[in-house]
């Protein structure tokens, strides 16, 4: 399977904001936009990050 940046990015931006919209209605806009979506984009990034560099490392001979 050949993977682009696009891609690969793009179903995890629309998890996070699908999550980020369904949890306004739990909480205060305010706190899910300043506190939780960054936390909720920087864990993403980091998990995106490791997962294709251990697909890298399991793709290699």
């Amino acid at each position: 399977m050949e993977f682009d940046f696009v891609r690969s990015v793009a179903p995890l931006v629309v998890i996070v904001a699908v999550a980020a919209i369904a949890l306004t209605t739990v909480m205060t806009s305010l706190t899910v936009f300043m506190m939780v979506l960054p936390s909720m984009i920087i864990f993403s990034v980091i998990a995106f990050f490791l997962g294709m560099k251990h697909g890298e490392f399991r793709a290699s001979p």
